[in-house]
């Protein structure tokens, strides 16, 4: 279940050599709880839970925690301890915990965690293990993790049956040469997905509102600008909105999410949401003979009415839990401006011009540089011509 335990760094420690003791004493006993994980020892990870004569029912607890990540293939599990703070018998720590599942992540996942311990006979146990405040959750805490493993994919879900996580490992199987045939080669060509059991479940691993992925199918997460040794990015799907798909769609939301995961590391802080969006739809439905209008029927509407945008869409557009009209339109706009950019130019000249803007250090001048470098064309000159493009594809 596990390789080599990256050791922990000694913790933060206040007061006086008694809280220097039992802060060293804390960190034995997640020493302990994480070579439990990594050794898969459930009878190891539950002794650092509080004994029932203290606490009950915690051990038991402790040995559902431990079924739930026992099929999670990982590679690395170790605790960083931040702060630590005691009262009498009690005391808090503020850890890091680093995970890597194997075969993915070059670089461990990192992700805040609040140890509560109670001390009983002259031992410290752990009595309870949460997201820190602000934190997302992870993907064991929702229960059972089923593990399925596709050709070019991991697929790790909760309350779903083997049967539809196999279905999504054969169109994440499907996307990464589709993916990789559009893009280049420079990206691992393998994808992790998370399916949670429901909406509640994807917006508790974002660690944000459900209300804001409502209608959402899916969100990728990860860093931008990703280095070489980086954790894998994560494609998080909500199998409420996803489930309404027909088959087409659920090829192209994994497509465009793959995409994601491997234009990452060229993508920046300079790199519009119109570009990273659009280019994502624009491979999703490469290939696939739809029309500009049955990709783009909102923005459609709003050219036959007279409303053509007067600019590409700004970040502020693609907000979710908003207009869903908006929205939409706002995904369509940048998909257009890519379609175009890779009819009149070359889809050559459009991976160019992506990582051209990426390269980019800041937002102010990365599309204005990059279409002068890439495309010979301003964004003024250029804007007006996606203008004509949608009246002439959508009016």
């Amino acid at each position: 279940m596990g390789l080599l335990l990256v050791g922990l760094v000694s913790p933060v420690g206040c007061g006086g050599s008694g809280t220097d003791s039992a802060s060293a004493d804390v960190r034995r006993v997640l020493d302990r709880r994480a070579a439990a994980v990594r050794d898969g020892s459930e009878r190891a990870f539950v002794a650092t839970e509080v004994p029932v004569s203290v606490a009950a029912g915690e051990r038991a607890a402790a040995r559902t925690e431990f079924e739930n990540l026992r099929t999670v293939p990982l590679a690395d599990w170790s605790y960083r301890v931040t702060g630590f703070h005691r009262s009498g018998d009690r005391a808090t720590a503020d850890a890091e915990l680093h995970y890597r599942i194997a075969g993915h992540d070059k670089a461990p996942i990192v992700t805040a965690r609040t140890l509560s311990l109670i001390r009983s006979d002259g031992r410290w146990y752990v009595s309870d293990d949460r997201p820190a405040k602000d934190s997302s959750q992870q993907l064991w805490e929702q229960g059972a993790v089923l593990a399925v493993r596709g050709e070019r994919s991991l697929v790790l879900g909760v309350g779903q049956s083997r049967d539809a996580l196999r279905g999504y490992a054969e169109l994440a199987d499907r996307a990464v040469p589709a993916v990789r045939e559009a893009w280049g080669g420079d990206w691992s060509g393998r994808v992790v997905v998370l399916v949670p059991k429901s909406l509640e479940g994807m917006a508790g691993l974002l660690g944000a509102p459900a209300s804001g992925y409502r209608g959402i199918a899916a969100v990728t997460t990860g860093e931008a600008g990703g280095a070489a040794k980086a954790p894998a990015d994560r494609i998080i799907v909500n199998p409420e909105a996803y489930g309404v798909l027909g088959a087409f769609g659920r090829q192209v939301v994994l497509t465009h999410e793959t995409t994601h995961v491997a234009t990452r590391a060229s993508t920046s802080a300079a790199t519009p949401l119109w570009l990273s969006e659009g280019f994502a739809d624009w491979v999703g439905y490469r290939g696939t003979g739809r029309t500009a209008r049955q990709v783009a029927p909102e923005l459609a509407r709003a050219v036959l009415e007279g409303r053509v945008p007067a600019a590409l869409p700004g970040d502020g557009e693609f907000a979710f839990g908003g207009d869903a009209g908006a929205l939409a339109r706002a995904y369509e706009g940048g998909w257009l401006a890519c379609r175009l950019i890779a009819e009149r130019w070359g889809e050559v000249r459009l991976r160019e011009f992506y990582r051209a803007v990426g390269a980019h250090q800041k937002r102010a001048g990365a599309v204005e540089d990059a279409m002068r470098e890439a495309l010979g064309t301003t964004l003024e000159e250029f804007t007006e011509a996606w203008r004509a493009y949608l009246r002439d594809r959508l009016g």
